[in-house]
């Protein structure tokens, strides 16, 4: 830096990594002794702007489901599927949207013992299935739906906790797949499937589905309290 005393004619230089960045500061003239004012701020870099946070974007609203809505709605003492059942009965949910298979579903429920109720929809399905825990639960994946894969009743069933789970039957009546097909059973989380075509022997299949069913369960509850987890 160049400095020029403002006493006298003297000039001379300060090393530039002598000088504090940024800072007034005072020199002595080697000539006059005078003090020499020099402010170096003038020289200093501007600093650096800061840029503005990016706004935090809001999350989405999380889509509002029926399931949600059901489990919101105030209780209703209309909405229990039965008013009175004997102890021991059993209980049959049919979701079923094609009257005439709906109808020979029933005759089959019906001589298989069980008291059954026909939800109109989803929704009505939902709310009744809040007080009630049907033994059997014979649905049409398309039941309420176009798309079988957002059917909420299926959805419904799938989230229930499986001690509560493995207490119902679960047939699913569907085109997609033959009757009695076990790996389709298994990926759609039900205990059986009924293809429509087979429809007139429901009956027939739902009973040995059951009791097949019922064996089962009976070895693994056994095994259960075997170990003293039941």
């Amino acid at each position: 830096m160049d400095v020029a005393c403002d006493k006298c004619p003297a000039k001379f230089k300060i090393p530039d990594e002598k000088i504090p960045k940024g800072q007034a500061f005072a020199v002595t003239c080697p000539k006059c002794q005078n003090k020499i004012s020099i402010d170096a701020r003038a020289d200093a870099p501007p600093p650096p702007k800061e840029t503005p946070a990016p706004a935090a974007k809001p999350e989405p609203a999380k889509e509002k489901t029926l399931l949600d809505e059901v489990d919101a709605d105030a209780y209703d003492a209309e909405e229990k599927p039965f008013d009175f059942l004997e102890e021991g009965a059993e209980t049959a949910l049919l979701c079923e949207p094609d009257q005439t298979v709906r109808s020979k579903i029933r005759k089959a429920l019906d001589n298989l013992g069980y008291h059954t109720t026909e939800p109109d929809s989803a929704r009505e399905v939902l709310k009744q299935m809040r007080f009630h825990v049907f033994d059997m639960v014979v649905i049409n994946e398309l039941f309420d739906t176009s798309n079988p894969d957002l059917n909420n009743v299926l959805k419904y069933l799938d989230q229930l906790p499986m001690i509560t789970r493995r207490n119902i039957f679960v047939a699913l009546v569907t085109d997609r797949f033959r009757t009695n097909d076990n790996m389709a059973a298994f990926n759609k989380s039900v205990n059986l499937v009924i293809n429509p075509k087979n429809i007139d022997d429901c009956e027939k299949i739902l009973k040995r589905a059951v009791a097949d069913n019922t064996a089962f369960y009976r070895v693994f509850k056994e095994t259960l309290m075997k170990f003293g987890r039941a």
